[in-house]
């Protein structure tokens, strides 16, 4: 196996060649057309599963330069037709600095003060989905009932908040409960989930959903057989990272761009 990330997880080692490694643009503007474009993308990915539901959710990305203000999706637009001209620019207070159009008052509740709190969290993800809604009405974590599952594992909160988010500390007091963790099950409401880039935020997103589906239909099956606490550790550290979670993404973002033309041509206008 190969070196750590920052969170001292190994980095798999391919056999026969190198893996990819995360972009990151020298200049700012470059940069924020680069994280602008992965966030659009993101939202078709989210819209493509099925995990949107009406004018609920939001995905927001910090601004490379100032690290005060978020990118986030336009109130009421679909997911499917975003694109990163829509999407607008605020502060911690909800100031909208770029774009024109309403923001969503729950987005800015929620993820501002997660990204206040934890300056590590680049991205954070949070919409309304099938299994994540369903999962959340029992007071209870995902079991480590498989591999998928262990990137979960002593890796995920339980919290109980407002149903309809206003409070403007509800996003600090998520941020606290969360702590080191990547992910919440917001109780009676939904999934949550933070990274260090857009793309590791949304692929973990995207597990958390699917694991969800899966414990639901193994529950309805009969109880279940979780592996033990020390081999569903040694799993989440070989899953459980935010390069992986990131190397996860790029097959689909790829997809993104052959399947859409308006953010392949957005595209070329970054540097090779």
């Amino acid at each position: 196996m190969g070196t750590t990330d920052s969170n001292d997880y190994p980095i798999p080692t391919p056999i026969g060649g190198e893996l990819p490694v995360p972009r990151v643009y020298v200049g700012l503007d470059d940069e924020r057309r680069h994280r602008k474009l992965k966030l659009a993308a993101a939202f078709r990915l989210l819209a493509r599963f099925g995990l949107t539901e009406g004018i609920a959710g939001h995905v927001t990305v910090r601004d490379p330069e100032h690290h005060d203000r978020y990118w986030v999706n336009q109130y009421a637009q679909h997911f499917s037709t975003i694109h990163p001209d829509d999407l607008m620019c605020i502060d911690g207070d909800g100031k909208v600095h770029y774009g024109t159009g309403p923001i969503n008052a729950a987005a800015v509740a929620i993820h501002c003060g997660i990204h206040r709190v934890n300056h590590s969290a680049m991205a954070a993800v949070h919409t309304h989905t099938t299994y994540g809604r369903a999962f959340a009405a029992r007071e209870r974590l995902l079991e480590p009932i498989n591999q998928e599952a262990c990137l979960f594992y002593e890796n995920h909160v339980v919290f109980r908040g407002d149903i309809v988010v206003l409070a403007t500390d509800e996003g600090e007091r998520i941020a606290r409960t969360m702590g080191d963790c990547k992910a919440a099950v917001l109780m009676n409401h939904g999934f949550l989930t933070v990274g260090s880039s857009v793309d590791s935020a949304v692929y973990r997103f995207i597990a958390m959903e699917r694991c969800a589906q899966v414990q639901l239909l193994a529950e309805a099956a009969g109880p279940l057989d979780p592996l033990g606490p020390d081999e569903a550790r040694a799993t989440r550290r070989h899953l459980a990272s935010d390069y992986v979670a990131w190397l996860g993404f790029q097959g689909l973002y790829q997809q993104v761009l052959r399947e859409h033309d308006d953010l392949r041509e957005y595209a070329r206008g970054l540097p090779v």
